[in-house]
């Protein structure tokens, strides 16, 4: 069974990075072994623009956005907003969940 990716991506500056990468790791407690994250530190105009940023935080899993947000056309070093607040662990193991 191949692992589930997730890509995270953030700046240093944004407070909010700080709050989901706790979130995440708390979601794949025990489970480690099935999931691969890769970092991606966000920390000028070409790497936004490469990557399509979506803010910081974005968390990709296996390539889909947390919220399926598209890539951004004009992507910028801001902070990202989550319709319902930064996802929790909850919200984050239910997604999980979707891919075991």
């Amino acid at each position: 069974m191949s692992k589930i990716k997730i890509e995270y991506q953030y700046f240093e500056d944004c407070p909010n990075h700080k709050k989901l990468h706790q979130n995440l790791l708390e979601a794949i407690k025990g489970i480690e072994d099935k999931i691969e994250i890769k970092y991606i530190l966000v920390e000028n105009s070409e790497t936004a623009k490469r990557i399509g940023f979506r803010g910081s935080p974005t968390m990709l899993i296996n390539g889909e956005d947390f919220e399926g947000m598209p890539p951004q056309e004009e992507p910028s070093l801001s902070c990202r907003v989550y319709k319902n607040g930064i996802p929790t662990t909850e919200d984050i193991k239910k997604r999980l969940n979707l891919f075991h």
